[in-house]
């Protein structure tokens, strides 16, 4: 289950629609009251998409409350926002989030970020093995095949690789890939993920050629960027 705190009703009904059409149950509140009412009546979610600008209480305010609230402390926080500070986003994250994306956002994009941080909060029913043109990493004996030869990566190596087969078809600018396998918490270069690619399609042969490069934006496996 996936709480989504967001007064602009247009906003809310949109994300909620694409959660559910990705297979999650979804309950939006148009304000922080309703949102509280619900995890006072001991209704916990998985994961919390919480805006900042809300009416009456803001969204920076419940977020102590939810850290400090010792029933939501561990629950995953998600800020999503109009504000793009730097001073907001490291208010954010100081608090206890454990992501923060700033609007206007694409939606696919969020949703591969709701499920690597469920990942990595342990509360995603993961898929046990993701293939496509010879590649085929089994999660369960966290192994690599490339047309069947055995195929050594590194830890980050091996959870890049994971975070394309699993969002096949989406495109990630270099950020947005930085965010989603290294995680916030890392202030290294964008030139790290382009490092680990050219890596990975090295270690990959033939089968390197599936990690394609969106000219002037990004990466992707498979498809068509959506």
């Amino acid at each position: 289950m996936i709480y989504y705190v967001e007064d602009d009703e247009s906003i809310r009904d949109l994300l909620l629609y694409a959660l559910r059409q990705s297979g999650f149950e979804a309950v939006g509140f148009s304000d922080g009251a309703a949102f509280c009412e619900a995890i006072d009546a001991g209704r916990m979610p998985e994961l919390i998409l919480l805006d900042i600008m809300l009416p009456g209480e803001d969204g920076i305010s419940i977020l102590r409350r939810l850290k400090q609230d010792g029933r939501t402390a561990n629950i995953p926080v998600i800020m999503l926002t109009a504000k793009g500070s730097e001073y907001d986003k490291v208010l954010g994250l100081d608090v206890g989030a454990d992501d923060y994306v700033t609007k206007p956002f694409g939606v696919m994009e969020l949703i591969a970020r709701i499920k690597a941080t469920l990942r990595r909060a342990g509360k995603l029913s993961n898929r046990r093995q993701f293939s496509y043109g010879g590649i085929v990493l089994d999660d369960e004996s966290h192994t690599v095949t490339a047309n069947g030869t055995p195929v050594t990566l590194t830890f980050k190596e091996y959870e890049l690789l994971r975070y394309l087969l699993e969002n096949e078809g989406i495109a990630f600018d270099r950020p947005q890939l930085l965010n989603g396998v290294w995680g916030v918490d890392y202030f290294g270069g964008t030139r790290t993920v382009d490092v680990h690619i050219q890596t990975l399609r090295q270690k990959l042969g033939p089968c390197g050629d599936c990690i394609e490069t969106i000219r002037g934006f990004g990466y992707r496996i498979g498809g068509k960027a959506r």
